[in-house]
């Protein structure tokens, strides 16, 4: 372990066992090129029992810090790391035992300077992770934009799964103070120094993402203000299909009123069942696709995941444009008490 080639920095909150599960994960490495660098952001909940059981079997630094949110925890990290390379793990991650064979097999092959991987469910998953994990991944609800470019140059990692060269974050930065969207802003920021990226399909990660809906709804609901909040730093980074879970959500409380003045002025339930046909429609696209996939209950739970996604992002998008576009207040933020939850 003398010679470090990476270096894996995870930012940790409140998640002891949720820790436990990664560091482990990480004992189970096929290539051991790597050290582990954890920093708790201030947590109420320390992990230092923990990361301690792992110390004799990874190579492992662990620091503790006052709360500052995630991207920060990236950097500080970073800073104390000794590694050519630096990936980032969030602490929900659970990693599959070739990662960093394969990760080191792709740059070995085809050096860049920075890589993002997908993520996945594991089967022990409770359904509703199972359900939000669909929603993150589906062509249905993200419309291929999370990492649909494989190019190298083009593809935009974001940080529960990425990695790159310390002449990157020497040259960057590293994260910025952005609550959220900090990833992105980091992305676009490797990009506008003239850094490539590109995709390692087969370096994905478990990834648990929220336990129940409220949660999920919060964390989208920032993204959708994220989104309007990159806008302003970087521009032209707004795309048009930026715009669709907003103009979704639009079209469902259009869809939802439309039903209830026709019901009132044809007092029938046809009128009703023709206006909301949209929405069942899709609905049942959501379904076959995900039953296929994942089976009936995660099926079912697909489709709450999807509704409260597009909702969640498209409400927090359309707040974002009135408050920083069109009244120009700067930032936008629903829910910034925590920057994990």
């Amino acid at each position: 372990m003398e010679n470090v080639k990476f270096s894996i920095v995870i930012p940790l909150y409140n998640r002891p066992d949720e820790i436990d599960e990664l560091l482990e994960s990480l004992t189970k490495q096929t290539v051991n090129n790597f050290e582990v660098v954890v920093v708790e952001d201030g947590s109420s909940v320390p992990a230092a029992d923990i990361v301690d059981k792992y110390k004799d079997c990874l190579n492992l630094k662990y620091f503790v810090k006052q709360n500052s949110g995630p991207g920060q925890t990236r950097n500080y990290g970073a800073e104390r790391c000794s590694g050519d390379y630096i990936i980032y793990f969030d602490s929900d991650c659970i990693i599959p035992p070739d990662y960093m064979k394969i990760v080191t097999e792709s740059l070995d092959t085809e050096y860049v300077d920075a890589y993002g991987g997908p993520d996945a469910a594991l089967p022990t998953f409770t359904p509703v992770q199972k359900a939000i994990s669909y929603a993150m991944t589906s062509i249905l609800s993200t419309g291929g934009i999370r990492g649909a470019s494989e190019k190298a140059g083009k593809f935009h990692p974001r940080s529960f799964n990425m990695g790159y060269s310390r002449k990157v974050f020497e040259t960057t930065g590293g994260f910025s103070d952005m609550r959220f969207g900090e990833d992105i802003d980091m992305t676009l920021r490797i990009l506008g120094q003239g850094f490539t990226t590109k995709l390692i399909k087969e370096a994905f990660v478990y990834h648990k993402r929220r336990t129940d809906f409220r949660k999920f709804f919060r964390q989208i609901f920032n993204s959708g203000c994220a989104r309007i909040n990159l806008k302003l730093r970087h521009k032209g980074s707004l795309k048009l299909i930026h715009t669709f879970p907003s103009l979704f959500f639009l079209g469902n409380v259009f869809c939802i009123l439309a039903a209830v003045a026709s019901a009132l002025i044809f007092k029938n339930i046809y009128a009703p069942l023709i206006c909301i046909s949209p929405l069942v429609v899709f609905a049942l696209m959501v379904f076959v696709d995900s039953l296929r996939k994942n089976g009936l209950k995660v099926a079912l739970l697909s489709i709450v995941a999807v509704y409260v996604q597009l909702t969640a992002y498209g409400m927090g998008f359309i707040k974002a444009v009135w408050h920083g576009l069109i009244r120009k207040k700067g930032d936008t933020f629903g829910f910034v008490k925590n920057f994990y939850k």
